[in-house]
């Protein structure tokens, strides 16, 4: 009887290590909202790398619907947007220094505010509080001529940086980036 018990002890145990495992080992990409990658390099081979999922219409009123105006918002779904740079930055005439952060926002029909946080690792609405932003700073926002279906956050390079693009629905929320000299 105690042999019993003891080889199905085991199996359990191994049956969850493996569930436990394939869990981590989860592809990604299947998901409803599947992780995308923005990347800005400099003149000097420093980047901005930005990784975020990407959530679809789906027919779904988005900014003052299933994104509500005046509240942070994660900047994506899942997991929370990562900001990674190797560069000191000017963001919206902020100064940001190289790091890595999580990135949100605070969405209104005529400004957005970007809100870079110092805590990393968080799930995406997990939001860890204003005392642990590094900076805020306002973003510009633009209508598009069409609609976007898929959340999309992606760099334009200018001749002083990069302008960051936030697109969804019919709006476009951007802020200048620039490497700090």
């Amino acid at each position: 009887m105690s042999k019993t018990l003891t080889i199905c002890t085991l199996l359990l145990a191994a049956m969850g290590a493996i569930a436990i495992s394939g869990a981590a080992q989860e592809d990604k990409s299947k998901r409803p909202s599947p992780p995308a990658t923005a990347t800005c390099r400099f003149g000097d081979n420093k980047t901005i790398t930005v990784e975020y999922s990407s959530p679809q219409m789906k027919g779904r009123k988005i900014y003052g619907g299933l994104v509500p105006y005046d509240k942070v918002w994660r900047l994506g779904a899942n997991e929370a947007t990562t900001f990674v740079t190797d560069a000191d930055l000017i963001i919206g005439g902020k100064e940001v220094p190289a790091g890595s952060y999580t990135i949100f926002a605070i969405p209104n029909a005529d400004k957005w505010v970007l809100i870079i946080s110092k805590t990393t690792g968080e799930w995406g609405t997990k939001y860890s509080g204003e005392a642990n932003d590094l900076v805020r700073v306002n973003m510009q926002v633009a209508q598009l001529s069409t609609s976007v279906e898929n959340f999309t956050i992606s760099f334009e390079r200018n001749d002083s940086g990069c302008i960051m693009a936030v697109d969804w629905d019919s709006t476009r929320a951007s802020v200048k980036i620039s490497e700090k000299k």
